[in-house]
């Protein structure tokens, strides 16, 4: 009996934690994580539809990919149009927001006329958006989108308008920050820059056009631009009153967008007066560079733009850079372009999120290149649906996963949601049904869209390399989801607007797993 005494010790220590173990499995298994987890796999196996229904309630944090103009429907571009009393070419399928009734030029009419002809109409929203589209000879789906922009007209009727429609769309999907890209009036630094000519010498170019009066009007006409629209939209969604929309709740804020298929000196002047408004103004947080990759000046001046970036970036470290770079695909361009982009946007244009990233494996060395995104925690905007619209690329031709193997950051975005006809939920949809990806991956990408948005402050999260977002910092442990935090991490929390909207989205999903 005393030889067996041990051994039925044993034993009984070994059942306990057993208990112990298949408790606490089970107590994991029916926490509310795992709920809407489970919830998450049969909204799958019952298909898009499902995963539709499921996703879009799900907190899906930032949106850091958006160009404003092309987030708008192509429905409100019709609507405003004729509100304006600007003339349409239905030969053409394009607004012409020069010209206004009843000055109609030869071969236009009243765009009021569209809203009673449903045919004209339609092929309106077809000319405007990916809608109906079919690719055909001559006419690439690459062409009809970037064709789209020149059809309903000009980026000076920024408004905020616009900012609401999209805010709106955001927030009926539990979104809660959004970073829009938009480029205000520019002319008349563009016809300054041209009458000064290209220098090459970076801080001389930059002196002459900081000393030129229309330059300095520049800055603050963009300023203004950017402070009206905030403040039309947040009358039109009565925020700070009573009766707030839901829009209010979403929280946006401006990248400069640099338009980089013009001369030297029109790119520089434009990014320099990107660099000064996100100096002075805190709602514009950042620039990015815009227009197709694929252009012949984009390509010619690729490095040239990257060089002036560098030297940007020296005479304003605190402004942030998000670049489009890799938004391309073999047989696009020559092999040599598919070569450079992103690591040039990385190491010389100090990119600290890449938007696209799509052709990283023919970049010299691929692999070393994202261990070195992953390293410096730079993270890839991820644009499914204009990926395939634009360049064809889908699925397993996709980098998406590989980047999430390599330990890059990465997060889903819209990138022209009203061209695409889509909205975030869309793209949530359509990795889900690709890719073999869990609850916990979309958790997990949701939180990088708020970490790696342009926020000032620290992070709720501890940072480990590579990235995983699942450990709060010490001081917030314990108090995730919580209505309000308490003690040190209160501080952290009431200091950090980074913090503040992380916290928020805990919140958020705390709301939504206990649905289940």
């Amino acid at each position: 009996m005393r030889a067996r005494m041990p051994r039925m010790v044993l034993f009984l220590a070994i059942l306990a934690l057993a208990s112990t173990a298949a408790t606490t499995l089970l107590a994991q298994s029916s926490s509310p994580e795992a709920r809407a987890a489970r919830a998450f796999l049969t909204a799958r196996h019952e298909g898009p539809p499902a995963l539709y229904a499921f996703l879009y309630r799900m907190p899906k944090g930032a949106d850091l990919h958006v160009h404003l103009t092309g987030a708008v429907y192509a429905e409100t571009w019709i609507r405003e149009a004729a509100e304006d009393n600007e003339c349409v070419s239905a030969a053409g399928l394009r607004f012409d927001a020069a010209h206004h009734v009843p000055s109609c030029p030869a071969g236009e009419t009243p765009a009021t006329g569209v809203l009673s002809d449903q045919h004209l109409y339609d092929a309106l929203v077809d000319a405007f958006s990916m809608r109906a589209f079919v690719p055909s000879a001559g006419n690439s789906g690459h062409d009809h989108f970037f064709d789209a922009f020149g059809r309903f007209g000009s980026d000076n009727r920024f408004d905020g308008q616009w900012i609401d429609e999209v805010a709106a769309r955001a927030a009926a999907q539990n979104e809660q920050y959004l970073e829009l890209m938009q480029t205000g009036d520019y002319s008349a630094v563009k016809a300054e820059a041209d009458k000064l000519g290209w220098d090459p010498d970076f801080a001389q170019f930059r002196q002459k056009l900081l000393a030129d009066p229309v330059f300095r009007a520049g800055v603050a006409s963009s300023r203004q631009a950017f402070d009206t629209a905030l403040a039309r939209r947040d009358r039109i969604e009565h925020c700070d009153q009573s009766g707030a929309a839901l829009a209010c709740r979403v929280t946006v804020r401006f990248l400069y967008q640099v338009l980089r298929g013009y001369p030297p000196q029109e790119v520089f002047a434009q990014t320099l007066l990107g660099f000064e408004v996100a100096s002075e103004d805190p709602n514009v947080v950042g620039i990015n560079y815009v227009m197709p990759e694929d252009g012949y000046i984009a390509l010619r001046d690729y490095s040239l733009q990257m060089h002036m970036l560098d030297y940007l970036h020296s005479v304003y470290p605190r402004v942030h850079i998000t670049l489009h770079a890799g938004e391309l695909a073999p047989g696009m361009v020559a092999p040599k372009d598919l070569t450079f982009h992103i690591r040039e946007a990385v190491e010389v244009g100090h990119a600290e999120r890449i938007g696209h990233g799509v052709d990283i494996l023919y970049e010299d060395h691929p692999w070393q290149l994202m261990k070195e995104m992953a390293d410096r925690h730079i993270m890839v905007e991820i644009n499914l649906t204009s990926n395939v619209v634009i360049l064809g690329i889908a699925g397993n031709e996709h980098p998406f996963m590989l980047y999430r193997k390599m330990g890059v950051p990465v997060a889903l975005s819209t990138d022209d949601e009203g061209v695409s006809r889509i909205d975030l939920t869309h793209e949530y949809v359509l990795a889900a049904v690709t890719y073999p990806l869990t609850y916990r991956d979309f958790k997990l990408m949701t939180r990088a869209s708020i970490e790696h948005a342009f926020l000032p402050g620290d992070s709720l999260w501890q940072r480990f390399t590579p990235e995983h977002l699942d450990t709060p910092v010490p001081a917030c442990r314990g108090q995730l989801g919580n209505a309000e935090p308490r003690g040190a991490c209160a501080s952290l929390i009431h200091s950090s607007q980074r913090a503040q909207q992380e916290w928020e989205l805990e919140r958020r999903f705390h709301l939504f797993e206990a649905s289940f």
